[in-house]
């Protein structure tokens, strides 16, 4: 049985205007089903974080970005068929050079909230703790 290593991942925090986007995940989910969080996904084999951020950005919300800086990094372990899997984020802020979100799955939605509206949508600790990477003086 071929079983994963350690994960790369990378994830965006889009701001616009002083508004961050962020993305319900769908009910099909597996991890998080109808959870807020930033759009972030697992690098491709020898890509880097930087196009990485960029790629799923893109196939999550249909929109084109351009990285401003890293913001910080983030872990946390998963669980794959019983095992134990690390998984390592690099975190982006992005500025947005599309603007027309298109999301995936129909049950899905997205909203551009100011940081001190975050609370305002069922966002995880971990997804807030990106967003305060970027901002860091959100509460949520």
């Amino acid at each position: 049985m071929d079983l994963p290593s350690d994960n790369r991942l990378a994830a965006a925090v889009v701001v616009h205007r002083g508004r961050v986007l962020l993305v319900r995940r769908s009910e099909t989910e597996r991890f998080l089903p109808r959870v807020w969080g930033v759009p972030c996904g697992k690098l491709e084999p020898d890509e880097s974080p930087l196009d990485g951020v960029l790629r799923e950005l893109k196939e999550e919300t249909g929109l084109l970005g351009e990285v401003a800086r890293k913001v910080g990094e983030s872990s946390f372990v998963s669980q794959y068929r019983g095992h134990e899997v690390k998984n390592w984020q690099d975190n982006f802020l992005v500025r947005p050079l599309s603007f027309e979100v298109s999301l995936p799955q129909p049950d899905q939605d997205h909203r551009w909230l100011a940081p001190a509206d975050l609370g305002t949508v069922e966002i995880d600790d971990y997804n807030l703790d990106i967003v305060r990477q970027a901002f860091p003086g959100v509460t949520g």
